[in-house]
């Protein structure tokens, strides 16, 4: 019943306005109220501290500087063995196998086609047919920052308009297509393995992105598909791809 409700309010409560009105409090130095938030948000989620390469909860001017804040060296170590890829993210893997076709698993009785996923791009589509995915949860309490899996060469960035659906089991499992209709930015790399997409996908309160190529955020106007400027260059195994903020729309 609680689950059910919980789904309704899903569809029902302004996501859009909610996401910003968070992102609001949370780049304001309010001082001893934000350090009142982030203590109890920290109590609340059991944050490990020791992780951090700071742990002083005091210390975090802003909500979102402790949300998106670095691990300590070693903390992480990243695999050596350039056969095998590390792991992108400090959450636990949802799901996990081949893409079957189009198809892609989501959670029971639920799945998703890779073309949605992609935007409608079904020429990129096409080269990931077969393949392999995998779905990184991130709970609350965990590390907010995304990692590369492999040494590659960033090709494309595309930002996806979309809803901000919360991403958590409860919804994969009761919210149709949850990733493909989320808001999110398509990244696609060229690697060793082959070609390679990481996705960011945005969620309730969860909504901004910034990364190596710079925070893009998406203004009430902006509904439509746009790529995003290119730095360039080779990004390394283990390097910073990508932080969630508690924030405004992508």
């Amino acid at each position: 019943m609680l689950d059910s409700i919980k789904i309704k309010l899903q569809y029902w409560l302004p996501k859009l306005a909610l996401t910003r009105l968070a992102g609001w409090g949370a780049d304001k130095e309010a001082g001893w109220l934000t350090q009142q938030v982030v203590k109890l948000f920290a109590r609340y989620y059991r944050v490990d501290m020791q992780e951090a390469q700071n742990p002083d909860l005091t210390s975090y001017a802003t909500f979102n500087e402790f949300f998106v804040r670095p691990l300590r060296d070693g903390a992480r170590p990243v695999v050596s063995d350039a056969n095998v890829l590390a792991l992108p993210a400090d959450g636990a893997i949802s799901q996990l196998g081949l893409i079957r076709d189009d198809q892609i698993f989501q959670a029971k009785g639920h799945h998703y086609s890779l073309e949605a996923l992609l935007a409608g791009n079904y020429q990129l589509a096409d080269t990931f047919r077969n393949g392999l995915f995998a779905t990184t949860y991130l709970a609350p309490r965990d590390y907010h920052r995304v990692h590369m899996p492999c040494d590659g060469v960033l090709r494309e960035m595309i930002y996806v308009p979309g809803d901000l659906f919360s991403v958590n089991p409860l919804t994969a499992a009761n919210v149709p297509n949850l990733f493909a209709r989320n808001e999110r930015v398509i990244c696609v790399f060229d690697t060793a393995f082959g070609p390679m997409v990481q996705i960011l996908v945005g969620a309730t309160i969860v909504g901004s992105i910034e990364n190596r190529m710079g925070r893009h955020r998406n203004p009430a106007a902006r509904r439509h598909h746009q790529a995003l400027d290119l730095p360039g260059g080779r990004r390394r195994r283990g390097g910073d791809a990508g932080k969630r903020r508690r924030d405004g729309p992508l």
